[in-house]
């Protein structure tokens, strides 16, 4: 018999999206893309107040990052997909003329040796310039994504970024700041973790860290193990050992005034499973994706072992948002308003 769906089921969080009043004047749109170890992914959207509207996206499994345990290098393949993906955002950018944005690239491209090579292809085959930005940028990228969803009763907060090849934690103690104002608190983390020119009360970034273990990476460290049980047993305790610089770990935490926000596609399909979602279709999941839902489900028990929780709030964004809130805040163009 199918589990019985939980009252509440379709309770997720309010969207960053909201319907645009008129058509959108290009001078005011702005463009995130994400590449990433197993996707490239892209946003264009226009502020709206003190959040904005998504004009056009896109959303592509590329791969870059396979064989890249192996090897050490983004293979031909793999880099002919991601071009290939990378037209269709230069095509969408030069359809919407957008003159604001920031394309940036991760884990992969961190890592592999012919990065630079492959950076300069893609300039010269797309005209798209790519910033491989460090982990701490991509940390706190994620982190201000998810400031919409930060509770005004949340004094201790972890904010969890599970991607393809490197997964992100950071620790943030906001008892210092009135409860009204802790959403807006992460939001001016844009300027960076230890420096605020803000003269408001400052979130305090306890400790973070860039895990390099992601859903892929994990997935590939661990595939000549046949067992299933045995794989993502390995895989849980794994993680949970690379961990153990991250000064958090070594610290009991209390449940209360406690939060955890997980960003990645891992946290949002293991939150539509459990809510019985009508419109996840475990169908159309692929073996590829499957073996990457076990990897990042490893992550996240050895993430719930560690600081035990009596809610996760799934936050379905991340780095492309992050990347557009960034740039709008810098630029003055949100509404200084509630989320």
């Amino acid at each position: 018999m199918a589990p019985k769906r939980p009252k509440g089921a379709g309770a997720f969080p309010k969207p960053v999206e909201s319907p645009a009043p008129k058509p959108p004047n290009p001078t005011e749109l702005y463009a995130a893309l994400d590449l990433g170890t197993n996707s490239c992914r892209m946003l264009i959207a226009q502020p709206k107040g003190s959040q904005f509207h998504v004009v056009d996206s896109f959303s592509k499994s590329v791969q870059l990052g396979a064989g890249l345990e192996r090897t050490g290098r983004l293979s031909r393949n793999s880099m002919h997909r991601t071009i290939q993906a990378l037209r269709v955002c230069q095509q969408k950018l030069k359809h919407h003329r957008v003159k604001h944005m920031r394309l940036v690239a991760t884990e992969a491209c961190r890592r592999a040796k012919n990065a630079k090579d492959f950076i300069a292809q893609v300039k010269r085959e797309t005209g798209l310039r790519l910033d491989i930005i460090a982990p701490e940028e991509e940390a706190r990228l994620a982190v201000i994504s998810c400031a919409p969803l930060v509770s005004m009763k949340t004094e201790q907060l972890l904010v969890v970024d599970i991607g393809g090849g490197s997964t992100e934690l950071v620790w943030i103690d906001l008892t210092s700041v009135p409860a009204w104002d802790r959403p807006r608190a992460i939001m001016r983390l844009h300027s960076g973790f230890h420096t605020q020119d803000s003269p408001f009360p400052a979130a305090k970034v306890v400790d973070w860290i860039s895990v390099p273990l992601g859903v892929a990476t994990l997935r590939d460290l661990f595939n000549d193990v046949d067992d299933d049980a045995a794989r993502y047993a390995l895989m849980s305790c794994h993680f949970e050992e690379k961990l153990s610089n991250f000064s958090p770990y070594r610290d009991e935490q209390s449940r209360e005034g406690f939060q955890i926000i997980g960003t990645s596609g891992t946290v949002t399909t293991v939150a539509a499973s459990h809510l019985g979602l009508k419109r996840y279709d475990r169908t159309k999941v692929g073996n590829d994706r499957q073996a990457l839902i076990m990897s990042g489900s490893a992550i996240l028990q050895a993430l719930l072992r560690i600081w035990p929780t009596d809610r996760l709030s799934v936050a379905d964004r991340g780095l492309r948002e992050g990347l557009l809130y960034a740039q709008m805040s810098v630029n003055g163009v949100l509404e200084d308003g509630p989320f």
